[in-house]
């Protein structure tokens, strides 16, 4: 018998498979598939304060083993998140959800955490830091450490939940903007978001997307992923939930042993919607295979 459970800064979790923000809606339009009871939790789509309809069309382009996303965080915005999602969501799942939280101001996380904090259904918040800062050029939080440290700092000052700062790898160093997290309170740790990326149609001699440039993901951005929480796990003693490319049990395993606490599932489930479930199914066979008898001890064991 193996142990598939994993302690999240105090939520436990059955296992370590997160579907990825974005990639899973609000979790119940999956529950017309399978019992979604069975993942460890959901990472619900990121959310804004005001509602987003999105960018303009064509916003997705196909590439080989990924995809490139210019979405542009559609969502409903945060009241009807708390007001209409997630009740419909606790009518097919049991355990706690991870939030999704962007914003193009500190004062727009901050206003979206004080909000999702009281919210008994969400176990952790997840800040992602990789919208344009509408007061600061339109750079990236993510893009140095003071910027994500003090976007840290206050959703810290508002929140009692786990926060877990989600990084971008479009950095110089991620692993100085992960300590700056860690210095102003952060709790863990998400990474990676996606990669920039791009393609053009050689009959237009255009870019596909409209806005020219998206996000990179799918299975072709693992190895990059890998060796970022590899390096961030060496940098910091907060938990680290791993993302990016992973398609299997046994990525989910190699993530782990570079680092990850968890684990988050984001293209995958576009290309197969019952691919969390299968990596659950699969992973004691694959645990098993390698003689591992519990994954919350092989985090980092690969350093």
């Amino acid at each position: 018998m193996v142990d598939t459970k994993v302690n999240l800064s105090g939520l436990v979790l059955d296992n370590p498979i997160i579907p990825a923000s974005g990639t899973f809606g609000f979790g119940y339009e999956f529950s017309e598939l399978y019992d979604i009871n069975c993942l460890g939790s959901i990472s619900l789509k990121g959310t804004t304060k005001e509602a987003r309809y999105g960018n303009p069309t064509p916003r997705i382009a196909e590439c080989t083993q990924g995809m490139i996303n210019s979405v542009g965080l559609q969502n409903p915005g945060i009241d009807k998140v708390i007001g209409e999602e997630i009740p419909k969501l606790k009518k097919c799942f049991s355990k706690k959800a991870i939030a999704n939280i962007s914003g193009f101001s500190i004062d727009e996380y901050v206003y979206c955490c004080e909000k999702i904090d009281k919210v008994e259904e969400i176990g952790i918040i997840e800040v992602n830091i990789s919208c344009p800062n509408v007061h600061g050029g339109g750079m990236s939080f993510g893009s140095d450490k003071n910027s994500a440290a003090k976007v840290t700092k206050a959703v810290r000052a508002v929140t009692k939940k786990p926060i877990y700062i989600k990084l971008s790898p479009n950095v110089t160093d991620i692993t100085e903007i992960a300590k700056a997290c860690e210095c102003e309170g952060a709790d863990g740790l998400s990474l990676i978001n996606t990669l920039v990326g791009m393609r053009i149609d050689l009959k237009t001699k255009k870019p596909v997307v409209y806005n020219k440039c998206g996000g990179f993901s799918g299975r072709a951005i693992f190895p990059v992923a890998l060796a970022m929480v590899y390096k961030v796990y060496d940098s910091v003693k907060i938990p680290i939930i791993g993302m990016g490319g992973v398609a299997s049990a046994q990525d989910v395993i190699e993530m782990m042993l570079a680092g990850a606490q968890a684990v988050q599932v984001g293209a995958e489930n576009l290309v197969n919607p019952y691919a969390c479930k299968d990596i659950i199914d699969n992973l004691p066979v694959v645990m098993q295979k390698y003689g591992i008898k519990s994954l919350s001890e092989i985090v980092g064991k690969a350093h």
